[in-house]
């Protein structure tokens, strides 16, 4: 349905189909007592005052199908949010994984005061890649000589490092994915995790642009800057004329 936004170094992010936009979302707000839409302006104020005062309902009577690309440690992380969500992921007991992982283009030191967090940090960035990258391949063919020996492919896995790509198509209503968007584009989320989110925020801005503007004005945007300068939810996704009054 849409180009893919390329993440990472091999990773995409495609929204597949949706249905529902903004209105979808204000017929199902005043249906609760008896009512249409009205202005394009009241019905925009209202959509502003559900997210304010959380009214949440309204906002998931349509549905978001996204097909993405990641390492395995990206999608550990995103399905951890469960509520509201469908995946369906690639198996490696069914299908062989290709030789495809990623490599940061710099490594981040631990943040000593911060547990969860890492840091941008002097480090020897071409020795740990290509220490990585030796790794990777040795890995892959552990993999290949366990599956060529007969090995069951659910075993063979075993093998793989998280940092190969997989593919997944990810299911979602608009509540349950600004839910999702809010976590992880907060700048305690994974630098590449992050990189993902955003790429769904550009994507729902597009298509939803009214809920997605409403949505922004409720978060604290300091806390929504990634740490090396690239910019995380803001109005530029949003198409200007969706935004004009």
């Amino acid at each position: 349905m849409n180009d893919a936004i390329p993440v990472l170094d091999k990773g995409f992010v495609r929204l597949e189909k949706h249905s529902g936009e903004d209105p979808s979302v204000v017929r199902a707000a005043r249906v609760s007592y008896g009512s249409k839409s009205k202005t394009a302006e009241a019905d925009r104020k209202l959509i502003r005052y559900m997210l304010e005062h959380e009214h949440g309902t309204p906002f998931e009577h349509n549905l978001f199908t996204f097909h993405v690309k990641a390492p395995i440690f990206v999608f550990r992380q995103w399905h951890r949010t469960r509520i509201g969500i469908s995946y369906n992921e690639l198996s490696a007991r069914y299908a062989e994984m290709k030789d495809e992982f990623y490599f940061p283009k710099k490594w981040r030191k631990q943040d000593v005061k911060d547990k969860q967090n890492s840091i941008a940090g002097d480090l020897p960035h071409a020795a740990l890649t290509r220490d990585m990258r030796a790794g990777c391949k040795e890995q892959m063919a552990r993999y290949r000589r366990a599956l060529k020996a007969g090995a069951a492919r659910e075993m063979a896995r075993f093998h793989l490092p998280v940092n190969l790509y997989s593919e997944m198509y990810f299911t979602c209503n608009a509540r349950s994915l600004m839910a999702f968007i809010k976590l992880r584009s907060e700048h305690h989320a994974q630098w590449e995790t992050r990189q993902y989110s955003n790429a769904l925020w550009t994507l729902f801005a597009k298509t939803m642009p009214w809920t997605a503007e409403a949505f922004l004005g409720t978060l604290p945007l300091a806390r929504y800057q990634s740490m090396d300068g690239l910019a995380g939810p803001n109005l530029d996704s949003i198409p200007k004329a969706s935004r004009a009054a």
